[in-house]
């Protein structure tokens, strides 16, 4: 099959293009490439999240394809499609196809049993295949996917609601900053069926996290409650940073890679400017370990757990921006640091027999707590981050 649109080369930022690392990211990109193909298969057999594992075996995580947790099983399909637009193996493609009857069920028959994060599921899979195929099948089920996520949009408070059966009360009245990730599926449904009222939706709920959830130190909440009978802004709330009032690394790369995202869809600037700010407090932050540690604002004597997953999110928001900003010296510097830090053996795990790749990602440990893992999505945003950076395409967001 030909690919519908590859994209190679096309709006790319020439940062280090020539480079000698260079040469370092092409081997990390191919040790993607190599952990990919056993990987698709895998999911592709016995779909399930595969989420996270301290060993790396994703495939001992027990989640479920249809429970309401799984925010995560699209990384693998997402990995295998890069694989796939780069090498144009056949055998990415149609292993991911083995997936698109459970896709379709989980938003035509089993939509109460979703939440917000159907745009990290449904952008990295869907979408990404109606790009690359131009195959209408899929986006219909792209576009069934951003309708079933507009309908947890709560108007009075102009947030999309993160978590929950939509028929229970259970956080219904919180939003969180992972959400601006999610963002591109209404933007592009609203691109792609006319319909207004998609992207009405996503630029209310990054207006309402840019107004509740950035602070004046250009550091982020990682979730806000709301009064769900005036709409009014309650207070902060965490359930993945150390405290509600601490600064979460991954939240923070999630907000610059999120507003740099609708930036591109809106070209309003008060996304931009966002984004750079909080990139350049992001990288102001980094030690000369390079890797973020997990929170930036932990308490003496609390464990310095790093988080390699949040360095691969907020490469890939710097690229964005770098791509819609310009030219930018210390974003490019960072860029590099960080992507080249995590090539190394300390994070890049080359190990055939282990399904993980990115070594030292940060999972919840107990409330204000964390330990480390490999992460499912550290995965594929280091390699969605090697493929811009390599020069072979843009993302699926």
């Amino acid at each position: 099959m030909n690919l519908r649109t590859t994209n190679k080369n096309q709006d790319v930022p020439c940062i280090g293009r020539n480079g000698v690392n260079q040469a370092r990211f092409k081997k990390a990109f191919d040790v993607c490439l190599s952990k990919t193909r056993n990987n698709i298969k895998r999911l592709a057999d016995d779909p399930k999240s595969y989420a996270l594992a301290i060993d790396g075996d994703y495939f001992s995580f027990k989640e479920g394809f249809f429970e309401i947790g799984n925010w995560t099983s699209s990384f693998f399909t997402g990995m295998a499609l890069l694989a796939w637009r780069e090498t144009e193996d056949e055998y990415f493609l149609q292993q991911v196809l083995h997936l698109a009857p459970y896709y379709r069920e989980k938003v035509f028959t089993r939509y109460m049993d979703t939440h917000h994060d159907l745009g990290f599921l449904y952008t990295l899979y869907s979408v990404a295949l109606y790009k690359l195929t131009g195959d209408k099948a899929h986006r219909e089920v792209g576009l069934r996917a951003a309708e079933v996520l507009s309908q947890r949009f709560n108007p009075g408070g102009n947030f999309i609601r993160a978590w929950g059966h939509m028929n229970t009360t259970e956080h219904d009245n919180m939003a969180i900053i992972d959400c601006l990730m999610n963002l591109p599926l209404l933007y592009w449904a609203s691109l792609e069926t006319g319909d207004r009222k998609f992207y009405d939706i996503a630029m209310c709920h990054a207006d309402t996290t840019l107004k509740n959830f950035v602070r004046a130190d250009d550091s982020v909440y990682h979730a806000y409650r709301f009064d769900l009978k005036t709409g009014k802004p309650l207070r902060g709330d965490t359930y993945g940073g150390c405290a509600v009032e601490s600064h979460w690394a991954r939240g923070t790369a999630w907000a610059i890679y999120g507003f740099a995202l609708s930036y591109g869809y809106t070209r309003d600037p008060k996304y931009l400017e966002t984004s750079l700010r909080l990139a350049r407090k992001f990288i102001a932050n980094l030690d000369k370990e390079i890797v973020p540690l997990w929170d930036f604002k932990l308490p003496k004597g609390a464990r310095r757990i790093r988080d390699a997953s949040a360095a691969s999110i907020a490469i890939c928001g710097m690229q964005e921006l770098l791509k819609r900003h310009g030219e930018d010296k210390a974003i490019s510097e960072a860029t590099l640091q960080l992507l080249s830090r995590l090539c190394d053996a300390d994070y890049l795990d080359s190990n055939e027999a282990c399904p993980g790749l990115q070594k030292y990602g940060m999972v919840g440990d107990g409330p204000g707590m964390a330990k480390n893992a490999y992460t499912s999505w550290g995965d594929y945003f280091l390699m969605e981050a090697l493929s811009r950076q390599l020069g072979l395409g843009e993302s699926w967001w």
